[in-house]
């Protein structure tokens, strides 16, 4: 085979590999897309128990009835088909892949995406109830808390994407020590900036309570030492190279 019809072959597995991950998404959507309501209730549910009696949420455009539960809809069916769509990505790269590097990354494919459900999870179960708790108390007397479905929806995707990201920190560090771009020691030795990058990032992605914040920063503190700890059972796959002295 050629190169061209070989690079060609490779561009027709990607549109197949696409097609179907598409369409995985697609059909799990409209699966979902009856119950579009009953699933932003249920992600609603956070803020709703914190309000006070009778207290609701509000829509402030025409479409946005419809439109809000459509995205989380599709939210939903994107986290379902997670699974189907990381088999595609593998299925289209393991051919390049060698049978060790296949032995690593299977697992750390299936170790990422469990943690960034486990993150989201984290977000809805023990974020949510503190940061809605702070911020409809902190509310003035006599100003009724009534949030804009479509602004409730970006903000929670905002801490999904943030918790599920953070969650991710341990396969970092072991990918990285494992191709050899850090060492453990370089790891421990940059601790006390991860400590403080932590706080920064949980001072940006939560509300101002001290609460939220360490509760987004402890735990990515926490999974960069478990990250060193699973790393110091990784061997490097290569030796880092040295360069030799100039002349």
């Amino acid at each position: 085979m050629t190169p061209t019809e070989n690079f060609i072959s490779h561009l027709i597995e990607l549109r197949d590999r696409l097609l179907r991950m598409v369409i995985g998404f697609v059909v799990v959507f409209i699966a979902f897309f009856p119950f579009a309501n009953k699933i932003y209730a249920l992600l609603a549910a956070p803020l709703l128990s914190k309000l006070p009696a009778g207290g609701q949420m509000i829509a402030t455009a025409v479409t946005t009835p419809f439109f809000v539960p459509m995205k989380v809809a599709m939210m939903a069916a994107f986290i379902v088909s997670l699974p189907h769509t990381m088999y595609q990505l593998w299925a289209f790269i393991a051919p390049g892949l060698y049978a060790h590097e296949k032995k690593f990354m299977i697992p750390m494919i299936v170790a990422s995406s469990s943690l960034f459900l486990a993150g989201m999870a984290f977000a809805y179960f023990l974020v949510f109830p503190v940061v809605f708790g702070f911020i409809v108390g902190t509310a003035p007397a006599g100003v009724a808390v009534m949030t804009d479905i479509g602004n409730y929806l970006d903000f929670v995707l905002t801490l999904f994407f943030a918790f599920g990201l953070a969650f991710q920190v341990p396969i970092a560090v072991v990918m990285g020590v494992r191709f050899g771009w850090v060492t453990i020691a370089q790891l421990k030795e940059g601790r006390g900036y991860v400590v403080v990058g932590a706080f920064v990032i949980g001072a940006i992605f939560t509300p101002p309570d001290i609460i939220s914040q360490f509760m987004l920063a402890v735990p990515i503190w926490l999974l960069y030492e478990l990250g060193i700890i699973i790393a110091t059972f990784t061997k490097p796959s290569k030796t880092p190279t040295i360069l030799p002295p100039a002349l």
